[in-house]
C-alpha cells in the first residue's frame, strides 16, 4: 500500500514536464503589442470616393456638407466629384495697412497706419499744424495731409511789412496812400505843399490821393 502512494506522488511531478509548448492554445492568451501592431498594418480603409470627402486630418464629410479642408480658409462643399471650394474676389488690402489677418476666406486689414507723414515729420490723425506761416494743414483719417494756403487780402497801405510768423503783410501805421511821393494817412486831409491839400480814396488805398489846389500861401504874401 505504501508503494502505490509513492508512485502516485511521482506522477504528479512528472506530468507538468510532459506538457510541451505546442500543446498550449495561443487563442487563450491575448497577443502582445508587437503582434497587435503587425496585424494593424493589414487593415483596409474604406473608399469614400463618391460617398464623401476627407480633409487633411482624415475627417470624413458627407455629400453636400460644407467644410474647410486643410489650411484653406475658404469653405468647400463636398460633392461626388470631390470638394468644390469658393474662390471669391477678395478686396484689395489698403497699401498703408500694418496688420493683416488671414482668419477668414479673404485677408482682412486690422490696423492701418494711424499717422500722416509730411515733409519728413509725422502727425496724428486729425492733428492740425502749420508747416509755414501761410499754410494750414490737417492729417486726415485717410493718412493724407490736406493743406490750405492763406489768401491774403490787399493791404490798406502802400508800405506793408511782414512780421515773423505771420503770413500776410500788415500795415503797422494804419491805412495810407501816396500823394505824389509823399505817404499820407487815410481819413484826413493833408496839406502836402503850399497849394495842395490831399486825401486818400476811401477803401482804395492803392490809388493815388485826391488833391485839390487852394490859394497858395506865396500869393497871399505878395
Amino acid at each position: 500500500m505504501a508503494l502505490h502512494l509513492h508512485e502516485a506522488w511521482m506522477l504528479l511531478f512528472v506530468l507538468p514536464a510532459l506538457v510541451t509548448p505546442a500543446a498550449i492554445n495561443h487563442e487563450d492568451y491575448p497577443a502582445d503589442e508587437g503582434d497587435q501592431s503587425s496585424s494593424n498594418d493589414n487593415l483596409i480603409f474604406d473608399d469614400y470616393r463618391g460617398k464623401g470627402c476627407v480633409d487633411d486630418s482624415g475627417f470624413v464629410y458627407k455629400l453636400g456638407e460644407r467644410f474647410f479642408p486643410g489650411h484653406s480658409n475658404c469653405p468647400c462643399v463636398c460633392t461626388e466629384d470631390g470638394p468644390v471650394c469658393d474662390q471669391p474676389e477678395c478686396p484689395k488690402i489698403h497699401p498703408k495697412c500694418t496688420k493683416v489677418e488671414h482668419n477668414g476666406c479673404c485677408p482682412e486689414c486690422k490696423e492701418v497706419k494711424n499717422f500722416c507723414e509730411y515733409h519728413g515729420k509725422n502727425y496724428k490723425i486729425l492733428e492740425e499744424f502749420k508747416p509755414s506761416p501761410c499754410e494750414w494743414c490737417r492729417c486726415e483719417p485717410s493718412n493724407e495731409v490736406h493743406c490750405v494756403v492763406a489768401d491774403c487780402a490787399v493791404p490798406e497801405c502802400v508800405n506793408p511789412v511782414y512780421e515773423p510768423e505771420q503770413c500776410c503783410p500788415v500795415c503797422k501805421n494804419g491805412p495810407n496812400c501816396f500823394a505824389g511821393t509823399t505817404i499820407i494817412p487815410a481819413g484826413i486831409e493833408v496839406k502836402v505843399d503850399d497849394c495842395n491839400i490831399c486825401h486818400c480814396h476811401n477803401g482804395d488805398w492803392w490809388k493815388p490821393a485826391q488833391c485839390s489846389k487852394r490859394e497858395c500861401q506865396g500869393k497871399q504874401a505878395l
